[in-house]
């Protein structure tokens, strides 16, 4: 367990910014940060980061909260986990009591997993550092890639023994289970009950996730055995899953949003390479080919992407396919060659660091440029070749959603391939309207799917009608408790009063008092309750905690949420933040007024829209009580008390409203 002032210490140091900008790629907006969602697949800025309310608040998704509620979203880390991590990250000592064998056993099957993956790790750098074995052959394969102690150190490289079963044996011997050790694929447990390490005399390459989990691992051989596969992997599992890692972002993510650029390079000593000569910007599929999950998780944190290819000719062609997918993202894609014969693991190594930064900005291509020179030597003077050479660079064209990048690359293709941009242009028309026409049968697909479901029709339209304005009303309560309750106002009460001739006036007096005060006297006046359990459950937690503390420090207040309310009161605390995302002020030219000038009159107003609704609803369940049969007296004058009392708040506000009820 995690001592409370541990945790304490955590939150008060970690900044929210800090935290979600590793992972996401946030620009200033005012005084707040925004950035593409890390939870939908977006074009446009929906995520909100508040550096003075410390939260943040994803509008594509609805997901928000603070620190920790990201990454439990993000990184599906348990809140033990997310403080240790926030706790490593601001380098805070943490109070806890040792974990024991019990406590392991409780933990979940994730986390069970990772656990093992993260022990994987430390044997087998320890053994690569320690051992004999490791030594002459691991360390010393390193060593000849001119790989420093420092980058083997920062990477966690290792190597497994040749033995069958001396990692499997470890393990066990450290309590870990042989179940978890078989599901992240580090142990093959045979049909005969025996046990062996899937990675045996191999160099080790630990693949992390963004916040710097091991996942899985790349094993490769050394010896010249042709029935063994020179590269092996970690199965898919629970926690790893190949499509959707980058090999080198857990080190290279922090350079990739300074840089705003992205280097993609084919294998793990490329990435490894890269680091070492300082262009750290630098992530790797890891020899799969590459997805749109990987073109996602860098597009968290830039829109550009450089692929850097090996020299050789046939490499280029296979790899530029993975090019199409890199536009279809609506990402910015250049490529790179090096000369023949080298790669980027062997160009870097020899070349030093200004030479290789000057090397890539000289060699970096526009892809339209690229294509065109790596396959125009193939079509040269054939008609049908170079025909194919231009619908091929047109369909890379057609994929780039941004209509006016489109426009430009088409011009660019007309220009470099000599030939009519109308033709291109009409080409290009052919190529998106069949792209629109199979998006719209997929879209009706799932609408006709859609309209298959049983539509709940146990709630009549007027009374969910009144319902929404109910809730509505409830929720704008919540937002001003949230963001004014603990400021003071000035409040204007209004009495009725009767002069010596019994004659009626109004008098007003005002009262300063602070704005959750005034909410919680009102509201118990009349002995309110919200209908929202959500909003009812809420408005508790938020008057208890100023009763207790005065004020409200949100990040503080969310953490002692449940994650249901947490979400809720996320929702409603940044749900004015939407409008600077859209610059409203600076490219609309409309102002977005601050409600704290007027919080006094916009509580008022919302307090007497719910008590003037729920004394209607009240009303008329008295009504509903009439029965011809009984002594009605006591629920007739309590109809008319209540009467006077929505008559005098119509006054109040200075309108009347049509009746709800």
């Amino acid at each position: 367990m995690i001592s409370k002032s541990s945790i304490d210490t955590v939150f008060e140091t970690a900044r929210v910014e800090e935290v979600i900008g590793d992972f996401v790629n946030l620009k200033k907006s005012g005084t707040n940060y925004k950035g593409l969602s890390p939870f939908s697949n977006e074009r446009s800025p929906s995520f909100m980061v508040s550096p003075v309310k410390q939260i943040w608040k994803d509008f594509s998704s609805g997901k928000g909260g603070n620190a920790v509620a990201f990454l439990m979203e993000h990184e599906h880390f348990t809140y033990p986990e997310a403080i240790r991590y926030l706790a490593k990250k601001y380098n805070i000592e943490l109070e806890e009591t040792e974990q024991t064998e019990g406590d392991r056993e409780q933990a979940n099957e994730k986390e069970s997993m990772y656990l093992v993956s993260e022990f994987a790790q430390k044997y087998f750098h320890n053994t690569l550092l320690n051992a004999d074995e490791g030594r002459a052959i691991g360390y010393s394969y390193f060593k000849e890639r001119g790989f420093t102690g420092d980058t083997i150190k920062k990477f966690g490289l290792g190597y497994s023994p040749e033995e069958w079963d001396a990692f499997t044996k470890e393990g066990l011997g450290k309590g870990y289970k042989l179940e978890y050790l078989e599901k992240t694929g580090l142990t093959i447990v045979r049909e005969d009950g025996r046990h062996v390490d899937r990675f045996r005399g191999r160099v080790m390459f630990p693949i992390q996730s963004m916040s710097g989990r091991v996942l899985g691992f790349g094993g490769r051989i050394l010896t010249n055995d042709k029935k063994a596969a020179k590269y092996l992997n970690s199965p898919e599992s629970d926690i790893y899953h190949k499509s959707k890692v980058l090999y080198g972002i857990y080190h290279a993510k922090q350079a990739i949003a300074k840089q705003d650029n992205c280097f993609l390079v084919e294998g793990y000593t490329d990435v490894i390479q890269f680091h070492q000569a300082g262009i750290e910007n630098t992530v790797s599929s890891s020899g799969t080919a590459l997805t749109p999950d990987q073109i996602r998780l860098i597009s968290r944190l830039t829109k550009n992407i450089t692929v850097l290819f090996d020299g050789d000719a046939a490499g280029l062609r296979a790899s530029i396919r993975g090019i199409d997918l890199i536009l279809e993202e609506g990402m910015n894609v250049k490529v790179c060659a090096f000369p023949d014969g080298e790669d980027p693991d062997s160009f870097a190594k020899k070349t030093p660091y200004d030479e290789l930064v000057a090397y890539l900005a000289n060699n970096a291509k526009d892809f339209i440029q690229f294509k065109a020179s790596l396959l125009m030597d193939d079509a040269k003077n054939d008609p049908v070749k170079k025909a194919g050479l231009i619908r091929d660079m047109v369909t890379s064209i057609s994929k780039i959603p941004d209509r006016i990048q489109r426009e430009i690359y088409t011009q660019e293709c007309a220009r470099i391939m000599d030939i009519s941009e109308q033709v291109l242009s009409s080409e290009l028309a052919q190529l998106i309207q069949k792209d629109v026409t199979n998006a719209g049968k997929k879209m009706k697909e799932e609408q006709k799917a859609n309209t298959m479901r049983p539509v709940q029709d146990d709630v009549m339209p007027g009374e969910q009608q009144k319902i929404n304005i109910l809730e509505g009303l409830e929720r704008k309560i919540i937002e001003i408790l949230l963001l004014y309750g603990g400021t003071e106002q000035d409040f204007e009460d209004v009495y009725i009063k009767y002069d010596e001739y019994g004659k009626e006036y109004e008098h007003t007096e005002q009262k300063t008092c602070k704005v959750y005060e005034r909410i919680y006297l009102n509201l118990q006046e009349d002995e309110i309750e919200f209908t929202n359990p959500l909003f009812k459950d809420l408005y508790k937690s938020i008057v208890d905690h100023y009763l207790i503390n005065q004020t409200l420090v949100i990040d503080t207040f969310l953490n002692g949420l449940s994650p249901q309310l947490q979400q809720e009161a996320t929702d409603i605390y940044m749900e004015d933040e939407r409008y600077s995302l859209n610059a409203w002020e600076e490219k609309k030219q409309i102002p977005v007024k601050e409600k704290i000038v007027t919080a006094a009159g916009y509580t008022n107003e919302h307090i007497i829209d719910l008590r003037w609704l729920l004394l209607g609803r009240l009303i008329q369940d008295l009504k509903m009580q009439v029965s011809p049969e009984a002594n009605n007296m006591e629920i007739l004058i309590a109809v008319n008390d209540y009467n006077t009392l929505v008559n005098y708040l119509s006054r109040k506000i200075n309108r009347l409203r049509s009746q709800f009820f």
